[in-house]
């Protein structure tokens, strides 16, 4: 139960922060943090929440991340199930707190074609926000998800610097955000893009096919890549 609860608030703080700054901060006139912005919040939860409470759960905080370390021989299969619903959860519980503040400014509307602005959800084509197609969102999805498991993956390795994982697996999903905002909003996270999409509408959960396909099988490549090409199974 600590851990289905490290996971709970982890994914919570990550939706929270990482979707928060997009619906408040980023587009705030004159001030707005923009796409750097949010990229760097979005980091922020997770290298916070890794030190916060990933030696509780090994702070997944992304079903994607948990299949992937479970391709990589580093987590059990029969946790599988509870890590994800724990994550969808919390996931849910942030983007519900997100909509219940926002809805208090008076002007706030949901508009489903254009959500990716108004409350961070993500999408393809006319739901992207730069009008990128299925199959540009889909490789985006899948080789920066790939990245950020074997990023993971190496940096959580027995023979790394473990004090400095945290920090290397934030700047990483900086980075990703950095580079895919325009195409999809950015997910490479499948709880992350649920909750924004229960709230948004039918358009962009009739896409969320995509952010849970292609994230977990980016995840177990970078998980079968790492564990057979690059892993050092030698004693420490």
């Amino acid at each position: 139960m600590r851990k289905l609860l490290a996971e709970f608030f982890g994914t919570y703080w990550l939706v929270f922060g990482g979707c928060g700054s997009a619906i408040f901060a980023a587009g705030f006139p004159d001030y707005g943090i923009g796409f750097a912005g949010v990229s760097l919040a979005f980091g922020l939860t997770v290298l916070t929440m890794a030190y916060a409470v990933g030696h509780i759960s090994g702070g997944h905080f992304n079903p994607a991340v948990s299949f992937g370390l479970w391709a990589g021989g580093r987590f059990s299969a029969k946790e599988l199930v509870p890590y994800i619903i724990a994550q969808c959860v919390g996931a849910i519980a942030a983007a519900g707190t997100l909509f219940t503040i926002a809805s208090g400014r008076t002007s706030f509307i949901i508009d489903d074609a254009k959500a990716a602005n108004g409350f961070a959800a993500n999408g393809f084509a006319a739901l992207s926000p730069g009008g990128y197609s299925m199959q540009s969102a889909f490789l985006a999805e899948f080789i920066l998800t790939m990245f950020f498991l074997l990023v993971i993956l190496g940096a959580t390795d027995k023979f790394a610097n473990g004090k400095f994982a945290g920090v290397a697996i934030g700047l990483a999903l900086t980075l990703i955000h950095l580079i895919s905002i325009p195409i999809t909003n950015t997910s490479v996270n499948p709880a992350r893009s649920l909750s924004q999409a229960l709230f948004v509408g039918t358009e962009h959960i009739s896409q969320l096919w995509l952010f849970w396909l292609a994230p977990i099988l980016g995840a177990i490549v970078a998980g079968l890549i790492y564990k057979n090409l690059l892993q050092d199974n030698s004693e420490a």
